[in-house]
């Protein structure tokens, strides 16, 4: 975090709990003008440390009440191309992530209910050539999620 100093880290923090506090706000809290301000939130983005910012939506509301992680195997290489092409575009696969361990990839997916679960399986995951077998978590609650990237060491190291 090289040329990040404590109002920049600040800023960072308040923008990551609520990216629309206006500027006039952040200045305030940080104790700089708001045109200082928004010349160092733009030169954040410039330096890529700050990369968009988004609404956060309630699945509950668009009924995407279920949440699974999809763990999927294959054992020959040219199969993870095709899966990644299948998967990568599809707006209900929220996560991809290359794991380590007896899996390939872990995905976190939102669907409707079980039934859109399983279709998801049976027309876009196992209909891949070489995808060879999946395990499917499905979460009963969350107690914790979030986006938000930790900008300081946590107080246990």
């Amino acid at each position: 975090m090289a040329d990040i100093d404590e109002t920049d880290l600040k800023l960072i923090e308040l923008l990551q709990q609520d990216a629309r506090t206006p500027q006039h706000e952040l200045a305030k809290t940080v104790g700089l003008a708001a045109s200082s301000v928004n010349e160092r939130i733009r030169k954040l983005g410039e330096r890529g440390i700050i990369t968009g910012y988004h609404a956060q939506i309630s699945p509950d509301m668009f009924g995407y009440d279920l949440l699974a992680f999809l763990y999927v195997a294959w054992s020959k290489p040219e199969t993870e191309k095709a899966f990644l092409k299948k998967v990568t575009g599809q707006p209900t696969v929220m996560e991809i992530h290359h794991v380590t361990g007896a899996w390939n990839y872990m995905l976190k997916v939102r669907v409707r209910n079980t039934r859109m679960l399983e279709g998801l399986l049976a027309r876009l995951i196992k209909v891949v050539p070489g995808v060879e077998r999946t395990e499917t978590i499905i979460v009963l609650s969350s107690l914790k999620e979030t986006a938000q990237i930790p900008t300081r060491e946590p107080d246990w190291m």
